[in-house]
């Protein structure tokens, strides 16, 4: 995949019936056209037209690069 990079929204839900919180995590598929992401950065993105079937989002930043 290249020029595109995954995001991953992690969410603490509360189960209805346990009380327990569960992580459920979204998945996001990015255009990147400088290629400039890498694994563990946190970053921005941004709803807009399909750029093809399973990208409707782009980077906007990069708000912090991994350790």
């Amino acid at each position: 995949m290249q020029k595109s990079i995954v995001v991953s929204e992690v969410n603490k839900v509360k189960h209805p019936m346990y009380g327990k919180f569960v992580l459920k995590t979204k998945k996001y598929v990015a255009h990147d056209d400088g290629n400039e992401c890498n694994i563990g950065d946190t970053v921005k993105i941004m709803e807009t037209r399909p750029i093809s079937k399973s990208k409707c989002w782009r980077l906007v930043k990069i708000l912090e690069r991994a350790k």
